[in-house]
């Protein structure tokens, strides 16, 4: 059966992380007051921030009083942070071998799409910096904010399904970094739930989600998915 869509993750999976991303809802987290180790806030890399921000709460500090007034306002700060570095910074790259591996699967007749976990404006702020739908590299681009129910509900890869015309989630393949990723591809019916390990899951975290792949570099995506 031919893959027919591949969705890509953003940060740790098609672009360089370095960290920022932890590294930002730990700075949000701790304007109010919320004292977040860096290895606390890596495990709820790929989730919708705002339900990430909601869980990490819940572990560090358990019983606070969890408003949305207090959400939002550590998701604007987080928002910030982000915005004005993948604006700014001069460390946004795409990873090794990302670009020529997206390029390869159009010529294959594959359709490429990038989900996320950031909302719309950080997702757009980064593929515009990059260029990629200048150069032709994607195809598709949501959200978690762009959905009822964010990572690792099925919602933006059924949306990004029914934009590509297809109707098989047999005829998709999901690759991202982390437990939610994969859990994101399985939950909706991909044929290939992908783990690589350029992000913030070593293999060893990936193996315990139960991909049906695990990769050290993206262009083995090409060899899974190839007719």
């Amino acid at each position: 059966m031919r893959i027919k869509l591949v969705v890509f993750d953003i940060a740790g999976t098609t672009v360089r992380d370095e960290n920022k991303v932890a590294a930002a809802f730990q700075s949000a987290l701790e304007e109010q007051g919320f004292q977040v180790p860096l290895e606390v806030a890596n495990r709820f890399m790929g989730y919708e921030k705002k339900h990430a921000i909601r869980d990490i709460i819940n572990e560090v500090q358990p019983g606070t009083d969890i408003t949305e007034t207090l959400v939002d306002t550590i998701h604007q700060a987080f928002l910030r942070r982000m915005i004005a570095y993948y604006r700014t910074s001069s460390e946004i790259e795409p990873l090794p071998h990302v670009e020529e591996t997206l390029q390869a699967l159009h010529q294959a007749g594959k359709q490429v799409a990038i989900n996320t976990g950031f909302s719309r404006d950080i997702a757009e702020a980064i593929v515009e910096r990059l260029q990629w739908r200048e150069k032709g590299l994607i195809d598709f681009l949501i959200a978690s904010d762009e959905v009822p129910n964010g990572r690792p509900h099925p919602d933006m890869i059924r949306q990004l399904m029914a934009a590509a015309g297809i109707d098989d989630p047999l005829l998709v393949a999901k690759v991202g970094d982390t437990e939610v990723d994969i859990n994101e591809g399985r939950n909706a019916g991909c044929r290939y739930a992908i783990g690589i390990t350029t992000g913030a899951y070593t293999r060893e975290a990936l193996q315990e989600h139960a991909p049906t792949h695990i990769i050290d570099d993206i262009r083995e995506v090409l060899d899974i998915v190839k007719d």
